[in-house]
Parts: structure tokens; sequence; C-alpha cells
């Protein structure tokens, strides 16, 4: 028996026991007559002590041969600890050691395995499983599991299956780029890793597996940023003979359930805005509601402003937000978000100011062009009071409201706004149901083409299909979507209508998606679902946003494993098997 407790239980109810632990060496302390070592797993941290009136001269020789993060297996008596430790859970014992078993030698680390450490990120990832051994990475993983386990037992509760879907399957013109594998037994041909397993899930639906989940792998070639992987994991979901009414209060259900366990609060019903909404009040159809800050319109809508002022007049917005109590930053501060709307990621080519004095004046960035009476009229369309500071965005309507959106999000995040225990989830709803492509000259779907139009647009396919909003909705929290679905198109007819408007000829559906059409024609149900971004959940119930080290093994921005240095060339022989040739670059 390698151990009779872990290094997290013992406390003053042992004392006197005689006790078997095994771990890893945290810290050694070497007094010369006496030696303390703290053993650790992934319970806590047990000390244990050796001295020469009590050890043998043989056992002592023995410890002092140990190094950090050496293997050992101790056998001793648990005893009351003279000078005790309040801020661990074994802090009032430790154990005499009677014998030592060295499991296993370690080299010296190339950081330290320690809470606040000295090993930058890429070094960190290199050498992942040092790190899963520190508390951070190691309690993420521990809440990470939990989570999972509170998804399952709640859908389970609420009457779904969890089936396992292919891995392998079809390449598809719709989303991101996919990840790719050649098959040996089908020369020059290719599987695709899912994206989603959306065709499978709505195929249950014709199975009559009317209630599906799984929480699953999947895959997309895309760029990379802090909350973007290329593998991720989703709660996948699919709900047969429903409407969007019944898969809101199911999920809705589920997220408020997991912040109450979490946190403790009651988050109440989720407030509901459209897409447009959403756009129109903070230029993204992900708001961060848990702080204000608007948008306020200074442009009539549809119409130019008559300023005097060119910048505004010739714009198609002009917009701005109120920043509470900041009107005493100095020119420098200003200057630096001014600054930030100018960094190529966002592409502002400047922003107007304003200052609500204390006294009550006013004065601007633009004073040239606007006099005390024009910038309170300002003030009062912006509803500032004395204190406040307004920040003026114009140009092209989508771009300004991103830029905007930028800022607001910016002033969240360095005014501490932006709280990781306070939880504000809402859901978007209304989306457009396509998107013109300027570049392809055709429309795509927004979400993706089994997406169903809102019954009261489907008229709206014939003649204007750019106005058709979509039956979908996301899952908004803290200022990330968090999940996404839409009542599926069940029809053939519509299904056919909708990739006619997607710009796939009939031989291009039939060959990519004849096999969900097919099953359309066997009594297909009324269906709708929802996918999660399970490892965003995870994160942001945490209290984070970055999803990294909430994944065991994660990639790097460049989508490279580091630790196991993938991806990397395969021999020629592989190659030759696959019937693949690669060009090497000079």
């Amino acid at each position: 028996m390698f151990r009779t407790h872990t290094n997290g239980e013992l406390s003053l109810k042992n004392l006197n026991e005689e006790v078997t632990l095994s771990g890893w060496v945290q810290t050694i302390r070497d007094k010369g007559f006496m030696v303390w070592i703290d053993l650790r797993d992934r319970y806590g941290i047990t000390q244990l002590v050796f001295d020469e009136d009590r050890s043998s001269q043989e056992l002592m020789e023995s410890v002092k041969k140990l190094g950090r993060e050496f293997v050992i297996q101790v056998t001793g008596k648990v005893i009351e600890r003279a000078s005790k430790n309040p801020k661990i859970p074994t802090g009032e014992i430790e154990i005499l050691v009677e014998k030592l078993n060295l499991l296993n030698a370690s080299e010296l680390p190339p950081f330290t395995i320690e809470d606040e450490t000295d090993g930058g990120e890429e070094l960190r990832m290199k050498y992942r499983y040092l790190d899963i051994r520190r508390n951070p990475v190691k309690d993420k993983l521990i809440f990470r599991h939990k989570m999972a386990q509170k998804v399952r037992n709640y859908l389970s509760d609420k009457g779904f299956i969890e089936v396992e879907t292919p891995v392998l399957i079809k390449s598809t013109p719709e989303g991101a780029r996919d990840f790719v594998v050649p098959s040996r037994m089908n020369p020059g041909q290719f599987y695709a890793l899912p994206q989603s397993p959306q065709t499978f899930k709505q195929l249950l639906m014709v199975g009559g597996m009317d209630r599906y989940f799984q929480i699953v792998k999947c895959f997309r070639d895309e760029d990379l940023r802090a909350d973007r992987q290329p593998e991720f994991t989703q709660i996948d979901c699919e709900m047969a003979f429903v409407e969007q009414e019944d898969v809101l209060e199911i999920f809705e259900g589920m997220t408020a359930s997991l912040i109450k366990e979490i946190s403790g609060k009651e988050v109440g019903r989720f407030p509901r805005m459209t897409f447009d909404e959403a756009m129109r009040k903070y230029g993204n159809d992900k708001p961060d509601i848990r702080f204000g800050m608007e948008f306020i319109p200074l442009s009539p809508e549809g119409k130019k402003m008559e300023s005097g002022f060119p910048v505004f007049d010739d714009a198609e917005l002009v917009v701005g937000i109120n920043v509470e109590n900041c009107a005493d930053w100095t020119r420098k501060q200003i200057d630096g978000y001014i600054d930030f709307v100018k960094r190529p990621q966002i592409g502002a080519t400047g922003m107007v100011w304003i200052k609500y004095q204390q006294d009550g004046t006013l004065t601007s960035s633009v004073n040239k062009f606007f006099n005390e009476d024009a910038l309170k009229k300002i003030a009062e369309k912006f509803g500032a009071k004395p204190g406040d500071l307004m920040f003026v965005m114009s140009g092209d309507t989508y771009k300004v409201r991103t830029q905007l959106s930028a800022l607001r999000m910016e002033l969240g995040n360095q005014l501490g706004l932006r709280k990781g225990d306070e939880f504000a989830p809402l859901w978007v709803v209304d989306f457009p149901l396509l998107e013109w492509d300027e570049e392809t000259g055709r429309y795509h779907a927004m979400h993706h083409p089994f997406t169903s139009p809102k019954p009261e647009d489907i008229h709206l396919l014939e003649t204007e299909p750019g106005k058709a909003r979509a039956n979908a909705y996301d899952m908004v929290l803290n200022g990330n979507e968090i999940g996404g679905g839409s009542v599926r198109i069940f029809d053939k007819t519509l299904q056919s209508k909708m990739f006619d408007l997607l710009g796939l000829t009939k031989e291009e559906a039939e060959s990519q998606f004849g096999f969900l059409m097919n099953a359309f024609k066997y009594g297909a149900p009324p269906h709708a679902g929802l996918a999660f971004g399970f490892d965003r959940l995870v994160a942001i119930l945490d209290g984070n946003e970055v999803i990294r080290d909430y994944i065991a093994f994660p990639k790097n921005n460049s989508g490279r494993d580091v630790m196991i240095d993938a991806p990397s060339a395969i021999a020629k022989e592989q190659l030759d098997e696959l019937s693949l040739k690669v060009e090497t670059r000079e």
C-alpha cells in the first residue's frame, strides 16, 4: 500500500496514528540536527519532520539526499505541530517519520512548482505536466471536472441522453476551415474533424432520440486568441418537438443553476435583447451588461448631422458614451484612450472628448466648433452630470460601433467594472438569417445553413432575403458568447431554398448534405438545439476569461503544442501510404 491517507486530510483527530503517505517533495528546510519536508500531492501538503534525537542515523542520511520534486513514500506517527500553520488544513499536525522510501528521483525543475512561479507562459506550456502540479492549474482542472459533472447531472435529470457522434466526418464549406485527415484506404480522399456535430444531432432527432446531449471535442482551423483553441469542447444539445421558448427555458435553467452553485447568487430571469438593439446600444452582439455606458447617438437616425464640424457632418453615424465621474482625468490619461482606439486592431482615426466640469462648465477637444451652449445640448443628450466625461466617435455605422464597443470594454476593464464574481447573463435573439459577402458576391448563413427563419419572415426569402430574421438565439455571459443555437429547418423544401440562397447548386447540395435531405424524407420532427462553449463557460464561472488554463494540454497562440512539438513532419513512407506529396519551401 503506497499510502493510507492523502496529504490534505490529516488533523488533530489522527494524533498518534501510524500513517503512510506518498507524494512529491515541495520544500526542504534543513537545520542540520532537524529536517522538515513539505510533502505534496493533489490533495494538499503535509509537513514531515526528521530529527537526530528521534530518527535513526540512516534515516537522517537518507533525507539529506532528497531534492525538490523527488517522489517519496514515508511511514510515521501523527504528532501535534509546535508551530502551527492556519493557512493549510493539515497545519496543526506533522508526521514524525520512521521509514523513508525513495520512489523516484527528480532533476531540478525548470521553474518553481509553487502558486507564484518564476516560469514564463511558454516555458510552463513546454513542461505542462509540471505546471499541472501547481495549485492554480490543478484547481482549474478540478473545477472543470466538477462543472462537467453538474452539466451531465442536470441534463440527465431533464431526460437528455448522451450519445457519441463520429469524429471522422465529411468536410463542408460553411463555417471556419476544417482540419482534414487523409484516408489511406481511399487515396486522394479526406475526412474532416468536426467543427460541430450539427448534422448528426439533427439525424438523432430524425431517429427519435428527442433529447440528446454530448460533451464533445470540436475542431476549427482558425486564427487563435486568448479565448480560442484549435480543439475545444462543446456541450452540444438538441431537442425534438420544441419551439424556441422550450430551449431557452431548459438552458437558462441550467446556467442559472450553475451560477447559483458556484457563487450562491440568484440571477433571476435572463433579460432578452434583439440583435439590432444590442448593436445599437453596445456595438456588438455579446454585450457586457454588468455596467452601463450605453451608446448615445448624436446624429439623427438615417440623417447626417448639421453641426458645422465636418468630421461629424460627413459621418454616417455620430455616437458616444458617458464615462461617469472621470472629468478630472488628465490630458495624458485621455490621450491614452485616443491612442487605444487608433491601434490597427481597432482602426479609428481619432476621438472627441467633452468634459463636464464639477463647476458646471463644459470644455472639449473641439471647442473651435462647439460653444458652451452646443456642448450643453450634447451633455443633455448623454444624461451627463457635473464630473462626467464624454467620448464621441464618428464614421461608418458598423465600423464606429465596433470601435466604440472596443473602447467601452477597455474602459470597463480599466475602471474595474467587469468583476469576475458578478454574473450578468442575457439572451440575444432575432439575428439576421443571412449575411451578404461582398468578396464572394453571395449570401452566407449568419449561424449555419440549417437555421430556420422566423415563421413570419419566410416570405422574405423570395423577395428580400437579407431582411429575414433567424429563429436563432445566443446566450451571453459577462460580455462573452457562451452558447448559441437555433430552431432548425426540418422541411426538405425550405432547406433546399436555403441552399439555393447560399449559392449551392443542386449537385453541390446533394454531394455535401444529401444524407440529411434524404433523412428529412422520412418524417423529421420539429427540432431545435444549442451548443455551449464548455471551456469558455468554465473559465467565466471561475471568474476568468482566458480558457487556456482550464484545458489540460492546450496549444499556444500559433496552434502548436510546444510540449510534444506538434504539428510535426511525418516520414516519407507515411506520406507515400497516404498518396500525399509535401512540397518543401526554400
